[in-house]
């Protein structure tokens, strides 16, 4: 929505959620329209013996404005005001019949409720009392020109007037009360919700941390001190302690990453970012070394391998990256789970226009004679939180089996904002 949108004043009960509520001030003001106008000059013209031009007018300028009070009112009032004022004046210069009500016919004081209904449920109590007076001023006045022998209704016109300014007013100030009510227990119900999930996610974190955390300290620190506690470790066995040693310290990280975004919110996940970098594409190379050094046959091709293209790879964002080495972090944990030793392929590419960024991981059948999955069946938690991660930057992602065996995982990930 626009600012000029924003500022275009909204028509009376334009706010609710029955379309025949919105429809009705419109339907009211065109009928007190459609019965003021004609009234008003057959009523000037044949009783009051007002000229058919002045009196033209004067019904314009007195039933037309109640089309304009659905959207602003104190404005229509404004005209409807002045032609009340000078009507009651033009009828000064002809000879009517004293039983004839003046300064204000009937038609015209009609009209004038039905604009007072309308600034009440409108404007504020300062405006509303500034109306009131005006119109008793007006009364007041005309007073004391009025014809001899006339019965002046000026009085009634401010009494009509003042009691329809009051109980549209406080129509309009109980339905406020009501919506800030309903607002304010909108909020209160988030507020507890909120509240909640803050709890659950505490005690989330209390679990990872009592549990996870703990076994995978005892890890590291085995780990690191194996060479110490065993005699005669072999160099390659000490470097296998190293590379656990490793992978349980950045899973430590992680993990306390993890537990600071469920303890203390959003808020505090994002300052950790900024102090603990996510991982990203210069990473995954990094993270296929690991899994080689487990046992894993995998072969990396990175996104800036053709030197000749390099230059031409447009900057990648960190939401890019990040969600790119998640998926080849789960996707090279799937093939250690369920199919260990199998032949892998992990390969990052730009598209020739520079528009998106393909990951492709591709394992091919368990080498024979198969060892079986280091794992049976699976919660499938995997392969929903890649396509969460995908949808989330605008990309899509394939995975399923190969008619040879083997499993393929392939995601495109737009570059450029979506």
């Amino acid at each position: 929505m626009t600012p000029e949108q924003e500022e275009r004043p909204r028509a009376l009960l334009a706010g609710s959620p029955r379309r025949w509520v919105r429809l009705l001030p419109w339907g009211l003001a065109f009928v007190l329209f459609a019965a003021l106008l004609p009234t008003t000059i057959t009523v000037l013209t044949a009783d009051y013996g007002l000229n058919p031009g002045m009196a033209s007018g004067l019904a314009v300028a007195q039933a037309a404005p109640l089309l304009l009070a659905v959207v602003n009112p104190l404005r229509a009032w404004y005209v409807v005001f002045v032609a009340d004022v000078a009507g009651a004046l033009a009828l000064l210069t002809v000879d009517f019949d004293d039983r004839l009500l003046w300064p204000f016919p009937p038609m015209e004081i009609v009209g004038y409720v039905g604009l007072c209904l309308a600034l009440g449920l409108r404007e504020s109590r300062r405006t509303l009392l500034l109306v009131w007076l005006a119109t008793a001023g007006a009364g007041v006045g005309l007073a004391f020109v009025v014809p001899d022998g006339t019965s002046g209704n000026s009085v009634l016109l401010t009494v009509l007037s003042g009691v329809t300014l009051v109980l549209a007013g406080a129509l309009r100030e109980r339905n406020e009360v009501q919506r800030r009510l309903a607002e304010q227990e909108t909020i209160s119900e988030a507020e507890r919700e909120r509240r909640t999930l803050l709890e659950e996610r505490a005690r989330i974190a209390r679990e990872l941390h009592d549990v996870v955390a703990h076994h995978m300290s005892v890890i590291t620190v085995q780990a690191d001190t194996a060479a110490y506690r065993l005699e005669g470790v072999p160099p390659n066995v000490q470097e296998e302690f190293t590379s656990i040693a490793a992978t349980s310290r950045e899973s430590l990280g992680e993990m306390r990453r993890l537990l600071g975004v469920l303890r203390n919110g959003e808020a505090h996940g994002e300052a950790y970012g900024e102090l603990a970098p996510q991982p990203g594409l210069s990473r995954i190379g990094q993270l296929v070394e690991a899994m080689a050094r487990a046992g894993v046959p995998v072969e990396y091709t990175p996104y800036d391998a053709d030197v000749s293209k390099a230059s031409k790879i447009p900057e990648i964002s960190e939401t890019v990256g990040l969600t790119a080495y998640r998926i080849v972090q789960e996707a090279l944990a799937n093939v250690v789970r369920h199919a260990p030793g199998a032949p892998t392929r992990v390969s990052v590419s730009v598209s020739e226009n520079g528009e998106l960024l393909t990951v492709l991981v591709v394992n091919e059948p368990p080498p024979e004679p198969p060892t079986g999955p280091l794992e049976v069946g699976g919660t499938g938690h995997g392969l929903v939180g890649m396509r969460e991660r995908v949808r989330l930057v605008g990309g899509t992602l394939d995975t399923g089996p190969l008619p040879a065996g083997g499993f393929r995982v392939a995601a495109q990930l737009p570059l450029t904002p979506f």
